[in-house]
């Protein structure tokens, strides 16, 4: 599935994103929402997590895909 950043650039919308995960440490769960401007927002109280967003030069990229590159 494509980041809501993707799909609301590709359909012209605004779309939000929620990701339902688990701290790896702890077992916690964590609720992140992601909207089409990349904003993150963590819903989880008390949770603290580490978010990034790599930024691709697709020009200069030479594996097949991002995950590749990663």
């Amino acid at each position: 599935m494509a980041t809501p950043f993707v799909q609301g650039q590709l359909r012209n919308e605004y779309l939000t994103f929620k990701i339902e995960t688990s701290c790896a440490q702890t077992g916690r769960e964590i609720i992140i929402e992601i909207d089409s401007e990349l904003k993150s927002t963590v819903l989880s109280e008390g949770a603290k997590p580490v978010i990034f967003i790599p930024m691709v030069d697709f020009s200069k990229l030479e594996d097949p895909s991002i995950i590749d590159a990663f």
